[in-house]
């Protein structure tokens, strides 16, 4: 018999929901709990630490300059004619925040078992609450990129008449939604398959290593001249986003709109197929995990 839910009932009881239910309002209603870990995201990342903050500023600093030394002056690889610290800077701020979000999505079961196996609440939680956390780490980045960017212009530093900003800047918060969301994808993909297969989650650590070096960070894409190769790189879902925001900001780069839409449809689909995984692991994963 129906009744009022006035009456103060605490479970309700349902049929298995579609493996393709995403149940947004469930993970609305649950956006303090998101926000909780968020904090602890970033609590953790600062906790015990000297420099704090400064660590976000001094590793992207570093790999720069190891960047500059190994492959700007040894092996003579070209920028297009951009100054290495500032083509350098973008490639690994990018990167950095797509990395981020695919390791904090693939460990949301194995690093989580405890916490799920002792209360409720929606799994993608975990995952979601990582990619607004890794914002922090990459707005301090985007930042260190504008100081660097102003003291080039300003400054009259040589190469800054190369820099050339335009209006296709304006699609940075698209490239930011489709780094997070190929890292959402990829992620709660390969975390669905370490439940059971622990040695997925070292696979993908070897995988994105030669991932980063498929992507145009160190070298630009225009210094592929071999056609089918170029072909295969742009098959890469992550190098039209990277292209497209060398292209708006630093005015260098291959932009085209078919291949950023193409790695769009890649990010859907990954989604989709992600949460299809994602619903079907979530249901039995502690008997396995």
């Amino acid at each position: 018999m129906a009744k009022n839910n006035n009456e103060g009932w605490t479970t309700v009881i349902k049929p298995k929901e579609s493996l393709w239910s995403l149940n947004l309002k469930e993970i609305w209603d649950y956006r303090d709990l998101c926000s909780l870990f968020i904090r602890r995201d970033i609590t953790t990342a600062f906790k015990q630490t000297v420099l704090g903050p400064l660590w976000f500023i001094i590793q992207p600093t570093m790999t720069v300059l190891l960047y500059a030394v190994v492959f700007g002056n040894i092996a003579k690889i070209s920028t297009d004619g951009l100054p290495q610290p500032l083509f350098y800077l973008a490639g690994v701020s990018l990167w950095g925040y797509f990395s981020g979000c695919l390791g904090k999505a693939r460990s949301t079961f194995t690093g989580n078992t405890n916490l799920f196996g002792k209360v409720y609440f929606p799994r993608l939680i975990v995952p979601i609450s990582g990619l607004v956390s890794g914002l922090l780490t990459f707005g301090i980045q985007m930042a260190l990129f504008g100081i660097v960017y102003c003291i080039y212009v300003f400054g009259h530093l040589p190469g800054a008449e190369y820099l050339n900003i335009n209006y296709y800047a304006l699609l940075f918060p698209l490239h930011v939604v489709m780094l997070a969301g190929l890292g959402l994808g990829f992620g709660i993909i390969f975390s669905s398959f370490s439940t059971k297969y622990r040695d997925i989650g070292l696979l993908l650590n070897y995988v994105t290593s030669l991932w980063m070096y498929a992507t145009p960070i160190i070298y630009p894409l225009s210094t592929v001249t071999d056609t089918r190769l170029k072909f295969i790189m742009q098959i890469n879902p992550v190098t039209s986003i990277f292209e497209s925001f060398k292209y708006g900001f630093l005015g260098a780069g291959e932009f085209s709109w078919n291949w950023l839409a193409y790695s769009f449809v890649v990010m859907v689909v990954l989604l989709l197929f992600g949460i299809i995984v994602f619903n079907q692991k979530q249901r039995n994963f502690m008997d396995t995990v």
